[in-house]
C-alpha cells in the first residue's frame, strides 16, 4: 500500500498539533483537537505509526505547491514572472519581499510544525509498545525528515531555531543557531538514521523515507556546506562517495525516454529516489496553510500561456488552466537549450503545439499578424512554437497561428509540461493527484558530477554527467551529447541542472549554494538586475517571529533578523 493512501492529516493532543513560538495567538485559541484521543494514544502500536505518517504531512506544504515554488524559482536566472499572481516580489528582489510577507510565515511555521512532530515521535518513542525493529526503523524515518526540514529552514533563512526536543507549549525563549551547529545537527541526524532505513530503491510501504533518499539528502547537505563558511576539506568528497552509492547500489535506472519521467501513468519507475504522495482524495492532500482549493501538487496551474483566449481554443482538462505564473527567460530557452538538434530535452520539456478544441471559421488571429483570417476543425493545429524567429511569408503559409520569440510576453510563452494533470475531474479543479519528485536519479548524478569536479577527479565527474547527457539525447543523436572529459567544466554543471531539472524546485537553491545568486540574476534576469544584492541570498526572518520572542534589555528581539531586511 503506497504511503499516501493511508496517510491523512491527523492531529493528536500535544503530538500534531503542537504551536511553536512562531504560532499566532489566533492559532493557539482556534486550535481544535478533532478526536478525544490523549496523549497516551501515542503509545500505542497505531498512534505511533499515526504519529509518524503525520511528520510527513508538512512535506506538501513546500513540494508541488506554488508557494514551493514561489521559494525555489521564482527569481533565478531561468524563470520570469508570468502575467498573473501576486508574490513577485520573489522574482523581483524589492520591498514586497519583506519579513510580513505571509509566504515566508506560513512556511516557516508548517516547517516547525513538522519538526515538532518528529521531535515528538524521537522524544516519546522510548514508551510506544511496538516492537525494537519498528521502532527503530519510525524513529530513523522522523530523523530523516527532521534532517529535510532543517535543511529546507536552513537554506532559506540561515540559522534558525534548533529545536531538537519535543516543545509542549508556546515559549519565547529562543535563539538563532549558528551555521555550523545547523550543519552538525542536520548531518547528525541523517548520519543516525542511514544505517536503521530500509536499504532498497524503494519502500514496500511506497512513499516512506528509505536509505537512499537519506543518503541524498545527506549529499546536498555536504554539497551545500562544502561551499558556505562552515565547509571542511573532504565534504565534497564525501558528497561524491553518497552520490556514487545511491547511483550504482540499489538498482535505480535513468528511463530511456526523458519525457517518460514524467509520464502520469508511470509515477512510480526506476528514476525516483523519494517522492512526496498526493491522490485524488481532497482530505489524503489537505495540509496546513497551503492556500490551495484542496490542497494537491497544483504546479499544473503554474507554467502555463493563456492559451484559452486563442481562437479555435478553449479551456480544457488536458491543456490546463493556465495562471501564468512563471516564463522562461531569453537565456533559458536560447543558451540552456540552444542544442535541440542532438538534445531532446527542450522538445520534451515545453509544449510547442495547442489542436483546436473550439473549432470555427473566419476567428480573427489574435498575434500572428501573418494573416486575416482562420478557420479550424476540431483536432487541427492551432497554435504552434517553433522556438525559432520565422518569416512572415514563413507563418503566412501556415494555417494556424505560430508564436516565434519575438512575440513572446507575459501571457505568451513556451509551456512548460512536466507537471501536467490530466486525471483532474473537471477543467476548473485546482488540486492535483501527481505525485512529486523531490529527489530523481538524474539529479543524484549531476550531483556526484559536481561534487567529483570540485573533488578534482574530472574522469568521474565526466562519466557521471555523461549519464544524464546520453539519454537526453534524440535516437541516434546519443553519442554526439557526450562530452570529453577536457570539456567538463562547472558551466556545464550550472547549465545541465538547468536543463535537466527546469521547474523542479531546484533553482534557487542550486545558485544560492553556489554564491552565484546575484551575479546569475543580474546577467540574466533584467526584472530583478537593479535591485538583488547580497542580503537576497537568504529570506526575511518572518516578523511574528522576531515579535513573538524575548526582549533584551533595550527592548530588542533576542531572534535577530537577516542583514538587510
Amino acid at each position: 500500500m503506497k504511503l499516501n493512501n493511508i496517510l491523512k492529516p491527523i492531529k493528536i493532543v500535544g503530538v500534531v498539533a503542537l504551536l511553536l513560538t512562531s504560532q499566532s495567538c489566533k492559532n493557539l485559541l482556534d486550535e481544535k483537537v478533532i478526536s478525544g484521543i490523549g496523549n497516551d494514544y501515542m503509545n500505542t502500536p497505531k498512534g505511533f505509526e499515526d504519529a509518524v505518517k503525520a511528520a510527513y504531512s508538512s512535506l506538501r506544504y513546500y513540494y508541488g505547491t506554488q508557494q514551493g515554488l514561489t521559494m525555489t524559482e521564482y527569481g533565478t536566472d531561468i524563470y520570469a514572472t508570468g502575467a498573473d499572481g501576486g508574490y513577485k516580489g520573489f522574482h523581483f528582489y524589492d520591498t514586497q519581499l519583506n519579513p510580513t510577507v505571509d509566504y515566508i510565515g506560513l512556511t516557516w511555521d508548517e516547517l516547525y510544525r513538522g519538526i515538532n512532530t518528529c521531535n515528538a515521535i524521537i522524544d516519546r518513542a522510548p514508551a510506544a509498545t511496538v516492537t525494537d525493529a519498528v521502532k527503530k526503523l519510525r524513529v530513523a524515518e522522523a530523523k530523516f525528515l527532521r534532517a529535510h526540514y532543517y535543511y529546507l529552514l536552513h537554506q532559506q533563512f540561515g540559522g534558525v531555531d534548533l529545536r531538537l526536543s519535543e516543545t509542549l507549549a508556546p515559549t519565547k525563549d529562543t535563539k538563532r543557531a549558528t551555521d555550523a551547529e545547523m550543519y552538525a545537527a542536520i548531518i547528525k541526524d541523517l548520519e543516525d538514521a542511514i544505517p536503521a532505513l530500509e536499504a532498497k530503491a524503494q519502500s514496500a510501504d511506497y512513499g516512506r523515507a528509505t536509505k537512499p533518499a537519506a543518503e541524498t539528502l545527506l549529499a546536498k547537505v555536504y554539497l551545500a556546506k562544502a561551499y558556505s563558511a562552515s565547509k571542511a576539506t573532504d565534504d565534497f568528497a564525501k558528497a561524491a562517495a553518497l552520490c556514487k552509492t545511491v547511483t550504482t547500489a540499489y538498482g535505480f535506472k535513468l528511463l530511456d525516454d526523458f519525457a517518460s519521467v514524467f509520464d502520469e501513468n508511470n509515477q512510480v519507475n526506476s528514476e525516483v529516489v523519494f517522492a512526496v504522495q498526493y491522490t485524488s482524495d481532497p482530505l489524503t492532500n489537505l495540509t496546513n496553510n497551503t492556500g490551495a482549493v484542496n490542497g494537491g501538487n497544483n504546479l499544473h496551474l503554474l507554467f502555463g500561456m493563456q492559451y484559452d483566449v486563442q481562437p479555435g481554443m478553449k479551456r480544457d482538462i488536458f491543456y490546463g488552466r493556465p495562471f501564468k505564473r512563471l516564463r522562461p527567460t531569453p537565456y533559458f530557452l536560447n543558451t540552456v537549450f540552444a542544442d535541440r538538434v542532438n538534445d531532446s530535452r527542450y522538445k520534451k520539456t515545453f509544449r510547442d503545439t495547442w489542436l483546436s478544441n473550439n473549432p470555427g471559421s473566419n476567428l480573427n488571429p489574435s498575434f500572428d499578424d501573418s494573416k486575416t483570417k482562420l478557420t479550424f476543425a476540431a483536432g487541427d493545429t492551432a497554435i504552434f512554437i517553433p522556438g525559432v524567429e520565422w518569416t512572415k511569408a514563413q507563418r503566412a503559409a501556415k494555417k494556424y497561428q505560430v508564436l516565434v520569440p519575438s512575440m513572446y510576453n507575459e501571457a505568451l510563452f513556451p509551456t512548460l509540461q512536466k507537471f501536467f494533470d490530466t486525471k483532474r475531474p473537471d477543467l476548473t479543479y485546482e488540486a492535483g493527484s501527481r505525485d512529486y519528485f523531490v529527489f530523481r536519479l538524474a539529479d543524484v548524478l549531476l550531483m556526484q558530477a559536481e561534487a567529483y569536479l570540485q573533488s578534482g577527479n574530472k574522469a568521474e565527474a565526466t562519466a557521471a554527467f555523461n549519464q544524464v547527457r546520453f539519454r537526453a539525447g534524440w535516437p541516434g543523436k546519443k553519442d554526439a551529447m557526450l562530452i570529453k572529459e577536457a570539456d567538463m567544466n562547472f558551466e556545464q554543471i550550472i547549465e545541465e541542472r538547468g536543463r535537466e531539472l527546469a521547474g523542479e524546485q531546484t533553482r534557487w537553491m542550486d545558485l544560492k549554494r553556489w554564491g552565484l545568486l546575484v551575479e546569475r540574476v543580474q546577467k540574466y534576469n533584467p526584472q530583478a538586475a537593479t535591485n538583488i544584492k547580497a542580503t537576497h541570498n537568504l529570506r526575511p526572518i518572518p516578523q511574528t517571529q522576531i515579535d513573538r520572542s524575548a526582549k533584551n534589555a533595550e527592548g530588542v528581539s533576542v531572534f535577530a533578523q537577516n542583514p538587510g531586511y
